[in-house]
């Protein structure tokens, strides 16, 4: 485990055991996934939004090779490692967990969530395990970005800044 003195980090097999008890609580669980480099205002209002579409949020974060597939070179700035404790540190983050492949289709397919959420930035269509959710009675929720904020954003004006020195 990344860090046991964090309670709410877990491996695929213990979230599946505990969707199944939540399952038998009829207990609604909200998934989410992302890379979540640089923490930041979005990402909060974001996430604090996705756990009221149900009773326990599970984020999925990218791995750091995950991510360098996907940003490239540079990227991730911060460690999986920091990026997992920062998010599990969240009170409405339920569960963090963290994933290797391109997508998240394989945890999503394990997991069966009652709610899929992403940024607003993805149609419905677009995101990845929305037919398996919608077929297994599930909704699929795109949550409107905040302007301006954005991890991309905070690197371009890290670089302007640096530039200036």
């Amino acid at each position: 485990m990344i860090n046991s003195k964090i309670e709410n980090i877990y491996g695929l097999v213990e979230l599946i055991s505990i969707r199944d008890s939540l399952r038998k609580r009829k207990k609604k669980v909200v998934f989410t996934n992302g890379c979540f480099d640089f923490i930041h205002s979005g990402h909060v209002e974001y996430l604090r939004e996705a756990r009221g579409y149900g009773d326990f949020l599970i984020v999925a974060v990218n791995t750091d090779s995950s991510v360098q597939k996907l940003k490239g070179a540079g990227r991730p700035v911060n460690s999986e490692d920091d990026r997992v404790l920062v998010l599990a540190s969240f009170r409405f983050v339920d569960a963090v967990c963290l994933f290797d492949e391109d997508t998240p289709a394989e945890i999503i397919a394990a997991l069966r969530p009652d709610v899929l959420v992403k940024g607003a930035d993805y149609k419905v269509e677009e995101i990845i395990g929305h037919e398996q959710v919608l077929a297994e009675g599930g909704e699929v929720v795109p949550i409107p970005l905040i302007p301006g904020r954005s991890t991309t954003a905070i690197i371009e004006k890290i670089k302007k800044l640096a530039e200036k020195e």
